[in-house]
């Protein structure tokens, strides 16, 4: 995970999922992504033993710096955030050597071949029309057939970089400059949804099952819904159109080792699936009382006993 003294011990998913371990009577190893690192024939990390405490600034504790062998322990969670670079990617290689020796939650295999934004692109039915391209030609004709759109980093996380272009917007080729002048991927553009005024969903699943959701209103003003952008968290229940995606893409996750999952949904349609490093099981917690974290390691346990 990042930094444990930068951790918000309100928001991060990655406090929670720590605090409840610990309550279960499990022990807790610390690592950054850097001290990430493949040694003749085993991959280890260079970390702290962990004890976290819901006090704010002064939430944690760490042992002495010690190397540790990832495969000596039974369960390894990847929560790197974004961007998914080769940084990235390369941490999910070296922890598909330990996998499932030591349990890697998510299954850092399928987190590498399920990127947030393209996961979805399988589930067409879903999802609002969508295309991922680099050349700008074909981002143009896509704007002109559905005149309001989203433009957007394919990698991107968080709400950066999301632009909203309307059908008088002359901004695609100055953002499409902009873009490809960072790097060399490829721009995800989606027809813009209206309902994202009354606010985007984020639903969580567990082991493929919905198990509550948060609704996310945009700032006056705003298109992006993000909690990092100023977005504000609702309590919101599941609709029947909720429940037919969850159903949808929810064992295609189990099958594939992705035990927490955040999706988003706008009005009636899919618009990510988020496999990396989701949150929102605070919020959702002090909604309706539901301990996400607790059913994630019901889960996860269930499956370290039954493989």
């Amino acid at each position: 995970m990042g930094p444990i003294e930068r951790v918000d011990i309100n928001a991060d998913s990655s406090f929670r999922i720590a605090e409840e371990a610990q309550a279960r009577g499990h022990q807790l190893f610390y690592y950054t992504p850097d001290k990430l690192f493949f040694d003749q024939g085993q991959v280890k990390a260079q970390g702290h033993t962990l004890t976290v405490r819901r006090e704010q600034g002064n939430h944690f504790t760490l042992g002495e710096q010690r190397e540790y062998c990832l495969s000596d322990w039974d369960v390894v969670w990847l929560r790197q955030d974004p961007p998914f670079d080769m940084g990235y990617i390369t941490s999910t290689h070296l922890l598909d050597m330990v996998h499932p020796e030591a349990m890697v939650v998510n299954d850092p295999f399928w987190v590498r071949n399920y990127p947030e934004k393209l996961l979805v692109l399988a589930f067409s039915d879903l999802t609002p029309p969508t295309m991922i391209a680099r050349d700008l030609d074909s981002l143009r004709a896509f704007k002109k057939r559905h005149g309001d759109i989203i433009l957007k980093p394919l990698y991107g996380n968080g709400g950066a970089g999301v632009f909203r272009l309307g059908p008088d917007d002359r901004n695609l080729s100055s953002l499409h400059e902009l873009f490809t002048g960072i790097n060399n991927e490829p721009l995800i553009a989606q027809q813009f949804l209206p309902d994202v005024s009354n606010g985007d969903k984020r639903i969580i699943l567990v082991d493929g099952e919905p198990v509550g959701a948060i609704n996310r209103v945009p700032a006056p003003g705003e298109t992006r819904s993000n909690m990092h952008v100023g977005g504000r968290p609702e309590k919101v229940g599941l609709t029947k159109r909720d429940h037919e995606i969850c159903a949808a893409i929810g064992p295609l996750l189990r099958e594939k080792g992705q035990i927490f999952v955040g999706i988003d949904v706008i009005g009636d349609y899919l618009t990510e699936i988020n496999v990396t490093s989701p949150t929102g099981i605070q919020e959702l917690e002090r909604f309706d009382g539901t301990n996400i974290a607790e059913r994630i390691w019901q889960a996860i346990e269930a499956r370290r006993k039954n493989p």
